[in-house]
C-alpha cells in the first residue's frame, strides 16, 4: 500500500522507517525547541498526509526520546483520520525535572497505519456473558 505524503513547509524531511520491518515511520520537527519542565508545545513536522480509506494514522511517542529526554507526545496517541489534510504536529510535553531542548530534524515521534472497521453503534438492554465478565482494572491479576 502507498501513502502519498506532501511537505507543506521547506526542508521537510520524507517520513521514513528506520529498520526494514519496523511498523512506525519516523516524523521529525521543523524547528528548534526548547521545553521547561513539564511544559507542553505543538510543533509542526512539515507533512501532511493522505491516509488511505479504511485506515487511520497512529502517532505514537518515540521510546528512546522519552527515556533519555524525557519527552513524550501529550495526548499519549494522535490520530490522523483519512479525511484530514492539514500539516501533522506533535505537541510534546517535558515531563522531566530539567529543560530539555531540541533541534530541528530530530525524530520525536512515529506514525504507524491502521485499517481499522467502522462500526454502528446500536444499543441493547444486555450484553452478552463472558469469562472476565465486567472485571475492571487488575481483574486479570498480576501475573
Amino acid at each position: 500500500m502507498n501513502l502519498l505524503y506532501q511537505t507543506v513547509r521547506n526542508h521537510a524531511q520524507m517520513p521514513e522507517y528506520a529498520h526494514d520491518g519496523d511498523a512506525g515511520m519516523d516524523l521529525r520537527i521543523m524547528e528548534d525547541v526548547t521545553l521547561k519542565p513539564n511544559e507542553r508545545k505543538t510543533v509542526g513536522t512539515g507533512l501532511a498526509f493522505a491516509i488511505p480509506d479504511g485506515c487511520v494514522g497512529l502517532v505514537f511517542p518515540r521510546s528512546g526520546l522519552a527515556s533519555k529526554t524525557g519527552v513524550t507526545l501529550s495526548n499519549c496517541v494522535g490520530v490522523i483520520d483519512a479525511t484530514y489534510r492539514g500539516e501533522v504536529g506533535a505537541t510534546l510535553h517535558n515531563i522531566s525535572d530539567e529543560e530539555v531542548h531540541l533541534e530541528a530534524g530530530t525524530r520525536v515521534c512515529q506514525m504507524v497505519i491502521v485499517r481499522f472497521e467502522h462500526c454502528e453503534p446500536v444499543r441493547t438492554v444486555r450484553l452478552d456473558d463472558t469469562e472476565r465478565g465486567a472485571g475492571g482494572f487488575g481483574s486479570t491479576g498480576t501475573k
